[in-house]
């Protein structure tokens, strides 16, 4: 299983009417097509940030010039490649502004840098296969 995490600009409330509303009738979590759980995760009553480096968290809250407290969790089913998936769904949580991680970079990732397939450290965002490839080229030397 793979993880994004989206931090929206806005209240929490709001991203998870936007939730309701493309993807109706379900809810914690909300699916896409059996292959995207999508979930809301806060450090109040959930596990946000628990297991992230303290160097990380530094990087997000400059990005988002605050400390956020709430985010929208996706893990993506290794079934699937995802990517399409993973884009349109940080499209949608992400068009009034905000950040998203991966697994695969530190960077917060706005969403001009994703549309744009922007490279960070020879990395896009969700490029789980250019992560592999650089591991295994770094294996090598």
């Amino acid at each position: 299983m793979r993880t994004v995490f989206v931090f929206p600009t806005g209240e929490q409330s709001e991203t998870v009417a936007l939730l309701d509303q493309h993807l109706p009738e379900q809810r914690h979590p909300w699916t896409l097509d059996g292959n995207l759980y999508i979930d809301t995760d806060d450090e109040q009553t959930g596990y946000l940030f628990s297991d992230w480096d303290p160097e990380d968290v530094a990087v997000l809250e400059a990005a988002t010039g605050h400390h956020p407290t709430w985010a929208v969790q996706i893990d993506i089913s290794g079934r699937i490649n995802g990517t399409a998936e993973v884009h349109q769904m940080v499209a949608l949580l992400l068009e009034h502004g905000g950040v998203a991680t991966d697994d695969y970079t530190a960077h917060p990732w706005t969403l001009p840098e994703i549309l744009s397939g922007a490279e960070i450290d020879g990395l896009r965002f969700f490029d789980f296969r250019g992560y592999l490839e650089l591991n295994r080229e770094r294996g090598r030397s």
